[in-house]
């Protein structure tokens, strides 16, 4: 399973004169929890032209004779993109071996790119029987050869001896991106409790378009749910569909904007009318959940811990979209669960 392989630098050099390219240009990646996450820090290092760093990546095993070498391969390079495929692993001695299939596209500064694909190793030794200094997972070795594929279809299927590992979700794996670039820094990073997050609730919404023909087939579209955040009653989250037209995209819920007329001018005091003056858009639903037997994501938005106030919104599936068909409104804080709706799309005016 770990025969010996060209070493990948062997194939990156691209000799065609320049200016180099400025470090700042590209972002810094240092990351080495995992092999994935190794090779895409080696490639930062290589983009950002810290050779150094590129060359620590190796274990005793190095990718060319010396390092004035390995840094030479790279002269005329500008930037190298990348792409992994699903790593598989085997254990020997004291060690686990990672198998990390990758595609790179490299550009050289006259503008030309060229496409590699192949298979790196990558060792971790158990940290408990290391001794001073420590060895995080490293480069044991790797070789990648020229390809005829295009870039984003260049990644071996498999690595190794073992059998393929299964293929990702590529929707779930751009939902996720998503959903980490936009709210990254806006929701929970662990499950009430301070359980870790797991993965969104996914569904698989089959479907004709009105007017379809009989022979036409099935569409599909994937529905994503991602836990945000949990306050002492409500607990957010954030929706994404996917389908093979629009690719990813975040559902924006409608929502009535409401003018609440109370006895008194006392909101604790008798409900005397609730008006719909317009509506707006909600990126986060609270106390939400898909119902795959409606194909309806339905909402509770308590306005208090007893629940007795509550705002609850009803969004139907219907041609690929998911839209406001039912919006009922608890005003009232008297104690008890009496709302009233105040937006009925269910049946004609």
């Amino acid at each position: 399973m770990r025969s010996a392989l060209v070493a990948a630098t062997a194939f990156f050099s691209l000799a065609v004169t320049g200016q180099p390219v400025l470090a700042a240009e590209a972002p810094y990646v240092d990351d080495r929890s995992d092999a994935e996450a190794v090779i895409r820090s080696f490639y930062s290092a290589i983009n950002r032209q810290e050779f150094a760093r590129a060359w620590d990546y190796f274990g005793e095993t190095k990718p060319a004779k010396d390092f004035g070498a390995f840094v030479k391969g790279y002269d005329g390079t500008d930037t190298v993109e990348v792409k992994t495929g699903g790593v598989s692993e085997d254990g020997a001695a004291g060690s686990i071996y990672y198998n990390v299939p990758v595609a790179i596209r490299a550009t050289a500064r006259d503008g030309s790119e060229n496409v590699f694909a192949g298979c790196y190793t990558l060792r971790q030794v158990n940290a408990q029987i290391q001794e001073p200094p420590f060895h995080p997972i490293f480069i044991d070795k790797g070789a990648l050869k020229p390809s005829k594929a295009n870039f984003e279809d260049a990644v071996p299927a498999s690595c190794g001896d073992g059998p393929p590992p299964p293929k990702k979700d590529a929707a779930l794996e751009q939902a996720k991106k998503a959903f980490a670039a936009t709210y990254g820094d806006q929701c929970d990073k662990e499950m009430p409790g301070g359980e870790p997050l797991g993965e969104p609730d996914a569904y698989s919404l089959r479907y004709k378009n009105a007017g379809a023909e009989a022979d036409e087939p099935e569409r599909e579209t994937r529905l994503f749910r991602f836990f945000c955040s949990m306050a002492a009653y409500n607990e957010s989250a954030v929706y994404y569909v996917y389908d093979d037209i629009s690719g990813v995209r975040q559902l924006q819920f409608a929502s009535p904007e409401l003018d609440i007329h109370y006895e008194n001018n006392d909101s604790e005091g008798k409900v005397e009318a609730i008006n719909v003056t317009g509506f707006q858009t909600e990126d986060q639903l609270v106390n939400s959940e898909y119902d795959d037997a409606t194909k309806t994501i339905s909402s509770l938005n308590k306005w208090r811990g007893v629940g007795d106030a509550s705002s609850v919104g009803t969004y139907l599936f219907r041609n690929g979209n998911f839209s406001l068909v039912q919006y009922d409104v608890d005003a009232s804080y008297d104690g008890e669960i009496n709302p009233q709706t105040v937006v009925d799309y269910n049946t004609a005016p």
